[in-house]
């Protein structure tokens, strides 16, 4: 039997035809495998509890990272500030000893200044504020400075807007801070800030925090609703004043000895996977925040929101401080966030 000119080209094209579906099935299996990408543990450190946003958070990053690695790429996560508070996890960073954290970008002042910015009280009216300046070229510029001090950020979290408890009294007024002992974060701006309020402010680790309210070395504290909650501060603060005095974002950052050896498909993975696991985060904090205020009024905090009248009155008082990161920062980058701020609000 013969085969005619018409059904041998039939039978090749067919044959081509399954030959790259065959290939185009192949690749759509194994596209990580084409990739340079090699079996890695990375230690991933931070402060909060395994069950708080920020432990969510990198569950989260860790599923990613190691989905979008085909498994080759694996995050160990240890929270609870087991590896230590943020400014000892960042000089592991530095010397290439862990891998990655998440951390306040408060403490990394002392390490790159043009972070201060983050630390000006009362900078942003909104999350919608905060994000475009995180996100954007500001913050862009700001991550960028972290990499000639050996370290590499990725993304901003959202750690929340920042409000006032203490064990002696509700805080009403201005001159309710006065004389009150105020566990404040190892960063300048933030000490400047409460002492020209008129608290006794006290730079502490927060490792350190919950015994030091707990044994009265302090009599309060300022963080989010969510940390508030997770670190179960209501059993050891009574009085809980809704200020909104700062936005305080988290960064996730890189060890630099650890990201200068990685692949470019490597590089990739952890980018992609920040990114996911910011916008999750994002989400799942402003969620919780509502709650966690709901929460922390049924464990017996006594709540109270500051008046504008009072708010304006602790912005007036500091307008110096603000002026004193401009300084820091450098007036250029000051300048920049205004103009972004006002483009925002409206403004020209």
């Amino acid at each position: 039997m013969t085969t005619s000119p018409t059904q041998g080209l039939t039978r090749t094209a067919r044959r081509l035809t399954l030959a790259a579906g065959a290939a185009l099935a192949l690749a759509a299996v194994l596209p990580v495998q084409a990739q340079d990408i090699k079996p890695r543990l990375i230690r991933f450190g931070y402060g909060l509890a395994e069950n708080s946003n920020q432990g969510r958070a990198v569950k989260m990053f860790a599923d990613e990272v190691q989905k979008l690695s085909g498994g080759k790429m694996r995050i160990r996560a240890i929270g609870g500030a087991a590896l230590g508070p943020d400014t000892q996890m960042q000089q592991a960073l530095i010397g290439g000893a862990q891998e990655m954290m998440v951390g306040s970008t408060a403490t990394l002042v002392g390490i790159a200044k043009e972070m201060a910015l983050w630390d000006t009280p009362f900078l942003v009216n909104n999350t919608r504020e905060a994000d475009a300046l995180l996100d954007g070229p500001v913050g862009d510029k700001v991550r960028a400075k972290l990499e000639d001090k050996g370290m590499v950020g990725l993304v901003y979290w959202e750690n929340g807007f920042r409000n006032l408890t203490n064990s002696k009294r509700p805080v009403t007024k201005l001159e309710d801070l006065n004389g009150i002992k105020l566990r404040v974060m190892q960063n300048n701006v933030f000490l400047d800030s409460f002492k020209q309020l008129g608290a006794n402010a006290v730079p502490l680790p927060y490792s350190e925090l919950f015994t030091a309210l707990e044994t009265n070395a302090v009599d309060g504290q300022e963080n989010p609703y969510n940390t508030i909650l997770s670190a179960k501060f209501y059993e050891v603060q009574k009085y809980l004043t809704i200020t909104n005095h700062v936005y305080s974002p988290w960064i996730v950052t890189v060890s630099k000895k650890f990201w200068d050896g990685l692949s470019k498909d490597e590089k990739a993975v952890l980018q992609k996977a920040a990114v996911a696991s910011r916008d999750f985060e994002r989400k799942d904090t402003r969620a919780e925040a509502a709650k966690a205020l709901a929460d922390l009024k049924s464990r017996g905090m006594q709540v109270n929101e500051l008046s504008p009248t009072e708010a304006a009155r602790m912005r007036d008082k500091l307008t110096h401080v603000n002026a004193g990161v401009a300084t820091q920062v450098g007036m250029d980058l000051w300048n920049e966030t205004q103009a972004q701020l006002a483009k925002l609000r409206g403004g020209k």
